[in-house]
């Protein structure tokens, strides 16, 4: 197999591991979540041990299109675990009611707002 087919399976393996990922984290399945987590490790390092891509072969479409996609799979699973996070530390707040360590991150990011406790 060459490096640009190598890559293409290798980007297809990451994209199949983010969606596997996206589905543990609405499913709060911590086992499943460690184990993508592995997966994505494992994949990273099959990525860096082919060296840089851009001077051994050009890129071609698929390619592209493909870590295009991983990327956008990759924030959006990033900004899901940031938002159980919110919630979790929101929650944890309430029951002890003691403030949060991190209140103005909140106000720094009106994404995560909706996270903190209604009164």
């Amino acid at each position: 197999m060459t490096g640009t087919a190598d890559m293409r399976e290798t980007l297809r393996q990451m994209i199949a591991v983010l969606q596997a990922e996206r589905q543990a984290l609405a499913g709060l399945d911590l086992d499943a979540i460690m184990g993508c987590a592995a997966d994505k490790i494992a994949l990273c390092g099959t990525l860096d041990s082919s060296g840089p891509f851009e001077s051994d072969f050009p890129l071609g479409e698929e390619c592209r299109g493909l870590l295009d996609a991983a990327r956008r799979l990759n924030e959006v699973n990033r900004q899901v675990r940031n938002l159980i996070a919110a919630n979790v530390a929101a929650r944890l707040d309430a029951l002890t009611g003691s403030p949060a360590l991190y209140r103005s991150g909140l106000a720094a990011n009106p994404a995560y707002a909706y996270a903190a406790p209604h009164s």
